[in-house]
């Protein structure tokens, strides 16, 4: 049996088809957990599904785009029927910006950034809380940044909506702590993943961005991301609750 109670719980991870994602995701089902692979690309998601079975867990993959109140709906109701119920939601997808100066930011940017790292997390936990409320426990764990400590990690609307990402930990965790549920976050430094970053040449935000890139230290694996998620879901953490934990290497402390 799971020696951090995590043994038959139901779990979403979301941009769970590669990078830290698909690593959280097989981190949860090796500990005996049941696991919803959410994801954009369905073959990422199928593969990690296949991956899982093949390893003796148990998974399913829903695919859309979690901006999507319909596939938001979809992905709880599936975690739910599926699994019983609903434990552990962890909120990871997401994308970067350009490194873009708030006065290059365009309409495009700003809005696709904020859709995915703020709107859809916003709504999937909207949509999961009910279910947890009801149970009287559960865990919720989102994968901020260093760029939601900081000014100097990213462009403005991925900075700006890391930020927006460590208000709703923390409001969450003030709001529903009386009802069992713990709400806390990961802050990745530089990791390897196949996250890019389309910069455009020459621009002011990159360029003052580079002048940092030097204080992020050694880069950490998915799997490293992913064993911090695993740890802050467990009861391994059961009085953890409104935290941020950054996961890079000391970058946070510099």
């Amino acid at each position: 049996m799971s020696s951090i109670g995590l043994q038959r719980r139901s779990v979403v991870v979301t941009g769970a088809g590669s990078g830290i994602g698909r690593a959280t995701a097989l981190a949860f089902a090796r500990e005996g957990a049941k696991v919803l692979v959410a994801d954009l690309d369905q073959e990422g998601a199928e593969g990690v599904v296949e991956t899982i079975a093949a390893e003796g867990g148990t998974a399913r993959a829903v695919v859309g785009d979690l901006a999507d109140q319909q596939v938001v709906d979809r992905v709880v109701s599936t975690a739910v029927e599926a699994f019983g119920g609903l434990d552990v939601l962890v909120n990871n997808a997401g994308i970067m910006d350009r490194l873009s100066a708030v006065a290059d930011t365009d309409d495009a940017e700003w809005d696709r950034v904020m859709r995915v790292n703020l709107t859809a997390p916003f709504l999937l936990t909207r949509a999961a809380l009910p279910h947890m409320v009801s149970a009287g426990r559960g865990s919720i764990v989102f994968t901020a940044s260093e760029a939601g400590l900081r000014g100097s990690a990213a462009g403005a609307a991925y900075t700006v909506s890391k930020h927006g990402v460590v208000g709703l930990v923390k409001s969450l965790a003030v709001m529903y702590r009386d009802q069992g549920i713990r709400t806390n976050a990961i802050a990745p430094g530089g990791t390897a993943t196949a996250i890019r970053v389309d910069a455009r040449p020459g621009a002011h935000g990159p360029a003052v961005i580079g002048a940092y890139a030097g204080n992020i230290g050694r880069i950490a694996t998915a799997e490293e991301q992913a064993a911090a998620i695993v740890f802050l879901a467990s009861d391994a953490a059961a009085n953890v609750n409104g935290v941020v934990l950054p996961v890079d290497n000391g970058w946070s402390a510099v």
